[in-house]
């Protein structure tokens, strides 16, 4: 379980089987697939039989949990990267019904965007179960241009989109799933410290 002293940020409590949904729709991100691996034992068959697991294997070890993940019953869909499993997941969800648990597990940038998704389909925050798994890396957003920069570990980095230097706030926001990054040398430019790695 996480702990934060970050009142934005969400808190990811981990998966567990609610086992009176109708249907279940796992969104696995790298790592994640850890996350239901070790709960395996509460996949009933009968729970299998309303299950779909959606994997992507960006940022995993070794060649990803792909043979794992399949082995454990429930339909199974790979995606190549993100975005395409952000779309099923859209197309998922579309076709549910009321009594349908979503699960997140991965990387906390791809939690977010994927709680984006939920969102558009009115699906309270709060009902979904999450897990944070693999890097601490952080979905960014420049305050300036509003440019989305994927995977920053250090702070101050550089924007990719209009080349400020940006310092990497706590403050995260849960309607763009990123933390928010300010313009470092705003009041003196130029004088920008180095970068430091905070979040592996």
């Amino acid at each position: 379980m996480q702990t934060t002293a970050i009142r934005s940020r969400p808190v990811y409590p981990g998966l567990a089987i609610a086992p009176c949904a109708r249907r279940h729709i796992f969104a696995l991100e790298g790592e994640g697939a850890g996350a239901l691996l070790d709960i395996a034992g509460e996949l009933t068959p009968e729970v299998q039989r309303r299950s779909q697991i959606l994997y992507v294997a960006r940022g995993s070890l070794g060649v990803g949990h792909h043979g794992a993940l399949q082995n454990l019953g429930p339909a199974f869909w790979a995606a190549p990267t993100v975005p395409p499993l952000l779309g099923r997941l859209d197309v998922e969800l579309a076709r549910s019904h009321m009594g349908t648990r979503l699960y997140l597990a991965g990387t906390e940038g791809f939690i977010g965007q994927a709680m984006q998704v939920a969102a558009a389909h009115g699906i309270d925050p709060a009902s979904v179960l999450t897990e944070h798994r693999g890097s601490l890396a952080r979905r960014v957003q420049c305050v300036h241009c509003k440019g989305v920069t994927e995977a920053v570990t250090t702070s101050p980095f550089t924007c990719g989109h209009c080349g400020l230097s940006l310092f990497v706030r706590d403050h995260y926001s849960r309607r763009l799933g990123a933390f928010q990054g300010v313009n470092i040398d705003a009041e003196e430019p130029g004088t920008v410290p180095p970068p430091e790695e905070l979040y592996l």
